[in-house]
């Protein structure tokens, strides 16, 4: 392995390499120094419990190794390397079981800086340039729709809000003079406005209460019966 500065390596990196099986760990360590070597100022981590290469903010490339093979892939893998046609498991070369699974180190090499200029240029993932050009058209069609249905409901309230002060008058007056208890008392506020209840309603709901209970009987649990309490009407 080439010598490259130790303060850009994560001691994370070293001990995944180092608890991975033996055929992985050359294939680990090559995949390693060639990508410090085509990108000096590249950073490592770990991410989802793999080592992971960031460059210019973005996620350049990662590798991983497994119990019978090992992968390495770039993140932006269809603007690096191309579809072409798809390979067996994860990465963008494929199950990897030794150094010569992977492309020549020229070829390699070339790869990595041309992954590294995307992340310089600020190039996203196909993935994420679909997104953009949804988000900018208005969203997905179900969000679109949704808020539309929004827009209504707000219409409705703009509507009923502009109702003139003189016609909900009227309603309420109506109300009271037939004895509706539901009619706000404007006077006082009514419930809605932190006023007193008035005392129809509070008649009413003490009726109600007491026809409730009248109407229920509880029955005891026996022994003898199979049934639990049972409350009937």
């Amino acid at each position: 392995m080439t010598s490259r500065d130790t303060t850009s390596l994560d001691p994370r990196v070293d001990a995944y390499i180092a608890r991975s099986a033996d055929f992985a760990k050359p294939v680990l360590e090559y995949v390693r120094a060639r990508v410090h070597e085509a990108c000096p100022d590249v950073e490592e981590t770990i991410k989802w419990g793999m080592p992971t290469f960031m460059h210019a903010g973005g996620i350049l490339c990662g590798m991983a190794a497994f119990k019978q093979h090992a992968s390495f892939g770039f993140w932006k893998h269809a603007l690096v390397v191309g579809d072409g046609s798809p390979v067996e498991g994860m990465g963008s070369f494929g199950k990897l079981s030794s150094v010569a699974d992977l492309p020549a180190k020229r070829q390699l090499l070339a790869y990595l800086k041309k992954a590294a200029r995307l992340n310089e240029q600020g190039v996203r993932t196909p993935a994420a340039q679909g997104r953009n050009a949804q988000a900018a058209a208005g969203g997905p069609r179900r969000f679109r729709s949704r808020t539309a249905r929004q827009c209504h409901r707000e219409n409705h309230v703009r509507a009923f809000r502009s109702e003139p002060p003189s016609r909900i008058s009227r309603v309420d007056s109506r109300r009271q003079a037939r004895g509706d208890a539901r009619a706000p008392d404007r006077a006082g506020g009514g419930m809605a406005c932190g006023g007193q209840i008035p005392e129809l309603e509070i008649r009413k709901l003490l009726k109600r209460f007491q026809r409730s209970v009248s109407s229920v009987r509880i029955t005891g649990y026996s022994p003898k019966r199979s049934s639990h309490a049972v409350c009937r009407r």
